[in-house]
């Protein structure tokens, strides 16, 4: 998952930035607004409200502008209430005052994706080669063979189905089947390799070194 850093304060960025890198996310660090509004496309923008160059609120409005579904948290040291309403009347899905911990930063962004995620429409039918899924139902065929998964193997495959053939993260697989990134990553193999096995063809999801798993679409 890709976040996008607005920070200012350039230790204060790369200690951030750092964190969550350890914790899996590729993160993009913009330092101003006009940055900011150049950096590549992100899952989730976490934005401080003091830039040199601009008001974040500004910037807030804008990315709330061109993406409905974008995550943002602003991450600031406006405490006082007329600012945390502001914040969050612009579009940011949630609002941490600095200082604060690893622990509640992660805990929210994973909330803030959750909701994303659970508030983008859900495709009734997905195709990926001979993988067809029926969301609403919960079933699965392969080659016009019903195959029965588990509710996490459904959930993992899902995961993946929503993107073939792109490579998604294991903490990707982990938020959308288990609602959290805390889980132990070896969950994601077992299952992995028990819908492997379930699908009848291992070759169909494969593995992504360094990143996680991919849904053939062929």
């Amino acid at each position: 998952m890709r976040i996008l850093l607005v920070e200012d304060d350039r230790r204060v960025a790369a200690a951030l930035s750092s964190a969550l890198t350890r914790r899996g996310y590729q993160v993009e660090h913009a330092s101003t607004v006009a940055a900011a509004l150049a950096a590549a496309p992100c899952d989730l923008v976490l934005l401080d409200l003091t830039l040199p160059d601009g008001d974040g609120t500004d910037l807030c409005r804008e990315l709330r502008r061109r993406s409905s579904q974008l995550g943002i948290i602003a991450v600031t040291a406006r405490g006082e209430e007329r600012d945390r309403v502001l914040g969050l009347r612009l579009g940011a899905d949630d609002y941490v005052v600095k200082p604060f911990s690893m622990v509640e930063l992660q805990a929210r962004i994973e909330a803030v994706l959750r909701r994303a995620a659970n508030a983008a429409p859900e495709r009734h039918h997905i195709e990926a080669g001979a993988v067809r899924i029926d969301v609403a139902a919960r079933t699965v065929t392969v080659g016009g063979r019903e195959v029965t998964l588990t509710r996490k193997e459904f959930d993992v495959l899902l995961s993946l189905a929503r993107q073939p053939g792109v490579a998604v993260p294991r903490d990707r697989i982990l938020l959308d089947a288990w609602g959290t990134t805390w889980a132990d990553r070896h969950t994601v193999e077992v299952h992995v390799g028990s819908l492997r096995g379930k699908l009848g063809d291992a070759r169909l999801v494969e593995t992504v070194r360094g990143v996680g798993y991919r849904l053939r679409d062929a």
